[in-house]
């Protein structure tokens, strides 16, 4: 999802407005007399705040424009729910809001099928965390969502866990030094080490063309099922060099079975 770009959906983004407090106060008194010019003005005036709720989604394979839209409906959502009175600033109100309504919006365009009822289970657990946060100026925890809609944590933390959109295995999770490490690097590999398919192609003589580090680092990765972090921990080096050193045995050994 690109996010460096200038125009969403038709908006110049340098060129948003940035409003004072006091600009917001006056506006926000007309809003409340029910003048519509000026809920639009404020709206205009917090769309930055849509443009940093959106970038916590940059992982995600969903267009700009469209979460941005997404995030101007849970923006219009705070200004109309908002109460000025409890002393909270409209800008940590308005954030969780934002993101819930991007979030719901990715669940429901999931294209893995969940239940109703874990559905349900998690919204509510949504709803009520985003409730408890205003409420509390604080995150949540687990067993208070639970009280709070009478349903079991670990059923909770099962229906958040069923509408989480899948992971890549080839999503990056850190980058030193130019080499970037990805989840699939953070994997054990259990099955291979239980199959034929080392003797079935010749990878034992392979093998044999590597240094004695990259020897032992494939012994470990391919035979032991240890994960790239476990290796480093061992040999005493870091990950992002084990990863460096594996992907250049496995090119030896391709490049040799490949004469």
């Amino acid at each position: 999802m690109a996010l460096n770009k200038v125009e969403i959906c038709g908006v110049n983004t340098a060129k948003l407005p940035i409003l004072n407090q006091e600009e917001k106060d006056a506006l926000w008194e007309r809003i409340m007399a029910g003048d519509a010019d000026a809920r639009e003005l404020y709206i205009k005036g917090n769309l930055r705040l849509v443009l940093s709720v959106i970038k916590r989604f940059s992982g995600s394979s969903e267009n700009a424009d469209d979460l941005f839209q997404i995030g101007c409906i849970g923006l219009m959502k705070a200004i109309d729910n908002f109460d000025s009175t409890l002393g909270v600033k409209f800008s940590t109100y308005a954030v969780p809001m934002i993101a819930g309504e991007i979030r719901r919006y990715l669940r429901d365009n999931n294209s893995i099928r969940v239940s109703r009822s874990l559905r349900d289970t998690a919204y509510k657990a949504i709803y009520a965390k985003e409730n408890l946060t205003r409420q509390f100026a604080r995150e949540p925890l687990l067993s208070e969502i639970a009280a709070e809609i009478g349903i079991p944590g670990e059923d909770i933390v099962f229906a958040l866990d069923a509408i989480q959109s899948p992971m890549s295995l080839y999503e990056p999770v850190y980058t030193e030094g130019g080499d970037t490490l990805y989840v699939m690097d953070q994997i054990s590999d259990k099955k291979n080490r239980e199959e034929l398919w080392v003797e079935e192609l010749s990878l034992n003589e392979a093998m044999k063309k590597l240094s004695e580090r990259e020897h032992y680092i494939i012994e470990l990765r391919f035979f032991q099922g240890k994960t790239q972090m476990e290796v480093a921990d061992e040999i005493g080096i870091s990950q992002a060099q084990v990863s460096r050193l594996e992907k250049n045995a496995l090119r030896c050994m391709q490049n040799y079975l490949e004469l």
